[in-house]
């Protein structure tokens, strides 16, 4: 055995913890990631991937990562550390793409849709075709904009917030998550905001009609209504909810730990 040949397997401890505490923030993050992600991207592009990022981010990491402990159980503590920064900086970034199939939820509810049901691995079960199609838009947009991109880069730079190894601050962390959930919601609220207002506006009328003439059906005219006026106003605003959607996901996206 030479001298390289017995650095190499001194280092080799080293080197195999390095990567499994890299390959821990990676591989939870990649879970979750917009894009990346996507459950129905098959597991195995998806583990793919994340080896591939390890090995590309573990040379640039490998000065500020920290050596292998004498203690085994330090070393779980930290790798669990890691799935869980990892876990997080997906978490925050899948949330502002969910903001998109959250309002087509409540879109197709207020455009009488909300019975048209599809497998929805994203939200649940099963979810509103409407939901779906805005879901599927979703990564589509993101992929083709770049800004897939973004949650990368804060993945790479979360180790300057984040050291590796070190425990998540419990308050910032809640703090964040907190924003993030109530960013989400305000967001898909202000998308499907035109709808909303459609909606009420079309309720009062319809009560008003009800007073008016008692002995009309409007349950039989007003549905086929509600459903022909809510595919033309979704046809007349897909553009801008789409636009809005994708300004906001930008600077979320930019907001993100590590940028």
């Amino acid at each position: 055995m030479t001298a390289a040949d017995a650095a190499l397997l001194a280092h080799l401890p080293q080197f195999a913890f390095a990567f499994v505490l890299v390959l821990g923030r990676v591989g939870a993050a990649c879970m979750l990631i917009p894009g990346v992600g996507e459950a129905e991207l098959p597991m195995i592009v998806r583990a793919g991937f994340a080896l591939a990022l390890t090995a590309l981010l573990l040379p640039v990491l490998a000065h500020d990562l920290p050596p292998p402990p004498a203690d085994v159980w330090r070393g779980l503590a930290m790798l669990i550390a890691e799935l869980a920064a990892g876990l997080l900086l997906g978490w925050l970034a899948r949330l502002l793409l969910l903001a998109l199939p959250l309002a087509g939820q409540m879109i197709a509810l207020l455009t009488g849709q909300a019975s048209v049901l599809q497998p929805d691995e994203m939200l649940g079960a099963q979810g509103a075709a409407m939901g779906r199609l805005l879901g599927l838009a979703g990564p589509v947009l993101l992929l083709s904009s770049g800004l897939y991109a973004l949650p990368l880069q804060a993945l790479a730079g979360s180790y300057r917030v984040l050291p590796a190894g070190a425990l998540l601050p419990a308050g910032d962390t809640a703090a964040s998550a907190i924003a993030a959930v109530a960013a989400c919601f305000a967001l898909a609220l202000r998308l499907a905001a035109p709808f909303l207002l459609a909606g009420i506006v079309w309720q009062v009328a319809l009560a008003a009609l009800v007073r008016l003439a008692p002995q009309v059906p409007v349950f039989f005219l007003a549905a086929p209504a509600q459903l022909l006026g809510g595919l033309a106003l979704l046809a007349a605003l897909a553009g801008a909810v789409l636009g809005v959607w994708g300004q906001s996901v930008a600077s979320g996206l930019a907001a993100l730990p590590g940028l």
